[in-house]
């Protein structure tokens, strides 16, 4: 559970920023969307199963629909064929999105320095928090889930109207 953000109680009522009520709404129902490739993606279905549970944290629908999610998980090898199809996907994602990226494939090509292997996916798309390992254990996606929760209560409702976000948009050639 949640803990309440700051603000002014008395008998009845609470007040706070409307920003923070945001936040912790965010941050306690992000749907993720898991685009899973390779081993990673078997780490992140033990993460899902029983005896790790990502559902505690308020991630229990996940979505295969990008218009219906705002946490892209990326894990396992991309090949540049597939980066494309990895930025659609991004894109189809409504606003406010995350991004994490999960193993050391996604975040730097891992083992594969092939010309046919993508050297991590934030050469196409910005990526929000990186998950090390190879594969990396369901605690350690637990763990990076937890940094994106963090990263999702503490943003302001005004960020991604900001010309620091435009600009980092516009460097990835997204408008």
């Amino acid at each position: 559970m949640g803990e309440a953000p700051q603000g002014y109680n008395g008998e009845g009522f609470f007040t706070t920023k409307l920003s923070d009520v945001v936040g912790l709404a965010r941050k306690n129902s992000l749907w993720p969307l898991p685009f899973a490739t390779s081993c990673c993606g078997i780490e992140f279905m033990a993460t899902m199963g029983a005896h790790y549970d990502l559902a505690r944290f308020g991630a229990e629908r996940v979505g295969f629909s990008p218009r219906q999610c705002d946490l892209l998980m990326v894990m396992g090898t991309i090949a540049k064929k597939m980066a494309p199809v990895l930025r659609q996907v991004y894109l189809q994602m409504a606003e406010p999105r995350w991004v994490l990226s999960v193993g050391a494939c996604a975040s730097s090509g891992g083992i594969f320095d092939t010309y046919s292997v993508l050297q991590g996916i934030d050469q196409i798309i910005p990526v929000d928090v990186y998950v090390p390992g190879c594969p990396p254990r369901p605690e350690a996606i637990l763990d990076g889930f937890m940094k994106i929760q963090e990263l999702v209560g503490k943003e302001s409702i005004r960020r991604r109207n900001s010309p620091q976000y435009t600009a980092l948009l516009e460097s990835y050639g997204i408008q």
